[in-house]
């Protein structure tokens, strides 16, 4: 089900340049209309539920707010004062229109009053993890995500790391993860749309940008994981999450919820050694084993896999880090 949502402008110029956007990034959750007079308005709004409806300084005083689910305020510095029977939320009309977009989205997704959308849809959940550090863990999640998007996949890469790689690989361009966080604790939101709101797109994969702070990520509940995990999941074909090291709570719920585990180990002997511990003294591995792939990165050779599955790839040398995961990527990730 999309959102319904109503421009009304008398500059049919700026009209037409948010229409167009939406239309081309967001149509499949955005069913757009404009309106560019105030007799124009009151006939569209008197007509048809609106769920969202942007309005300018203009039109607003003619407008019965009172029939729009979430009426906002489109508004600049030079617009004079604006006095309405409602406080309204603004949206500053001279910025990017993506950033105008997921605004709308967010603003939207506290009032909705569903936590999940009609959509069922589920993406196959690969989980990417390693008791080691520097193994190459985040190189080899996304060089997974990048060949699964060349199959012509949708692909959605989710950073639950305690500290965010997405800054080293991607140019991060909307809203952090946090706000997604946030939305998480509001019985009323629709985190599936928020997500569809602030995520970014590059190279094929869609993501989401790192969080404000160290804690955002720290305080997350094994509820709050599943709950974003399975909200991802409902928007592409193939989820990618690339977990911290720790085989804590939050990482057991990604196990419990993936249909495939990648575990990353590197050629040091410290990541050998720290890989059968995992294996022999964890329980978490027996619970994980039929769906376990080693992954032996940076041209790591492994003499025992008590995974079964293995995936070999070689060490690539550069200082790029897209450099690398794109070359990883030409690599056969089929177990």
């Amino acid at each position: 089900m999309r959102v319904k949502m109503l421009i009304a402008t008398v500059d049919t110029e700026y009209a037409g340049l948010i229409s167009d956007y939406i239309s081309e990034h967001h149509t499949d959750i955005i069913e757009v209309s404009v309106c560019s007079t105030s007799e124009c308005l009151k006939n569209t709004v008197s007509k048809r539920k609106y769920d969202v409806a942007l309005i300018d300084t203009k039109l607003i005083e003619d407008t019965d707010t009172s029939l729009i689910h979430l009426p906002m305020l489109l508004w600049s510095e030079h617009d004079k004062s604006i006095k309405t029977t409602i406080e309204l939320s603004k949206i500053h009309k001279h910025q990017r229109i993506s950033k105008i977009a997921a605004a709308v989205l967010e603003e939207y997704a506290k009032v909705s009053g569903s936590r999940f959308g009609s959509d069922k849809r589920s993406a196959n959940i690969t989980a990417v993890w390693s008791p080691a550090g520097g193994v190459g863990k985040t190189t080899v999640a996304l060089a997974y995500a990048a060949s699964c998007a060349s199959e012509e996949k949708e692909v959605f890469y989710l950073n639950l790391e305690t500290f965010s790689s997405i800054p080293g690989y991607f140019r991060e361009n909307n809203k952090s993860i946090s706000t997604v966080f946030e939305m998480l604790e509001n019985p009323e939101g629709n985190v599936k749309m928020l997500i569809q709101g602030t995520c970014c797109r590059e190279s094929g994969i869609t993501y989401l940008c790192s969080p404000d702070n160290y804690d955002d990520m720290c305080i997350l509940s094994a509820g709050n994981v599943k709950e974003l995990v399975t909200s991802c999941a409902q928007l592409t074909d193939e989820l990618v999450i690339d977990l911290s090291c720790l085989c804590d709570f939050r990482t057991r719920q990604v196990f419990d919820i993936a249909d495939k585990v990648l575990i990353v180990t590197g050629p040091t002997s410290s990541s050998t050694a720290k890989l059968a511990q995992f294996i022999s003294q964890n329980n978490v591995f027996e619970s994980i084993r039929e769906k376990a792939i080693l992954v032996a990165n940076k041209g790591a050779v492994i003499s025992e896999n008590a995974a079964g599955a293995l995936i070999s790839l070689p060490l690539v040398q550069s200082n790029s880090t897209e450099e690398i995961y794109k070359a990883l990527s030409e690599n056969s990730f089929k177990s």
